[in-house]
């Protein structure tokens, strides 16, 4: 279902135009950061479109589909991560354990970013993780790593998922489950015209 949203363009003057939307339907503030380079804005839309299939780089491409998890320390230093996150109904969504430090820190401080490079463009998400108990969605989110080839399933709980297998790093199941509540995004696109566009939702 795509929605029609007022977007901001940031260039030399502010131009207000709608987009079509599909992830939360709401006012996206859309900064053209390539401008000065005669750069185009991204299209988030397709960005998105990209995401929603699981799109991997190129098979030649120097990055890999790895999925780097940034949270914040109790210092307040940076600990980033390779993650098995999946995009689902437009969010990120990760698995940890409850005692990872990755698991402490968004306990305590649930802001973070999420990176992914996608075919021809490198994505960066920031929000704050949301832990996500609810049955029918951990469910979904348990069937959708197992389509992907990870055996997740709901804990006895439902609240929770667990496998024969995951990281070392993750300790014993059950798993929390949480989807990141986007915030921004920054899009840098690697194909012709090329492109680097922040959108704030």
């Amino acid at each position: 279902m795509a929605f029609a949203v007022v977007a901001r363009l940031s260039y030399d003057t502010s131009i207000a135009r709608t987009f079509p939307w599909t992830m939360k339907g709401c006012l996206m503030e859309i900064t053209n950061l390539g401008q000065a380079d005669g750069l185009p804005p991204v299209d988030w839309a397709a960005v998105a479109e990209k995401l929603d299939a699981g799109s991997a780089p190129a098979p030649d491409a120097a990055n890999s589909r790895t999925t780097w998890l940034a949270t914040v320390n109790q210092d307040g230093s940076p600990h980033v991560t390779a993650v098995g996150a999946l995009w689902l109904d437009g969010a990120f969504w990760f698995q940890t354990g409850a005692g990872t430090r990755k698991g402490r820190n968004v306990a305590r401080d649930p802001r973070c970013s999420i990176a992914v490079s996608i075919r021809d463009a490198d994505v960066v998400i920031e929000g704050d993780a949301a832990r996500v108990t609810e049955p029918g969605a951990v469910a979904r989110i348990a069937k959708a790593w197992a389509d992907n080839g990870w055996p997740a399933e709901p804990d006895d709980s439902g609240s929770g998922i667990t496998a024969p297998f995951n990281a070392p790093s993750q300790g014993p199941p059950p798993w929390n489950v949480y989807r990141i509540e986007a915030r921004s995004a920054i899009v840098a696109l690697a194909a012709e015209p090329g492109g680097l566009t922040r959108f704030r939702f």
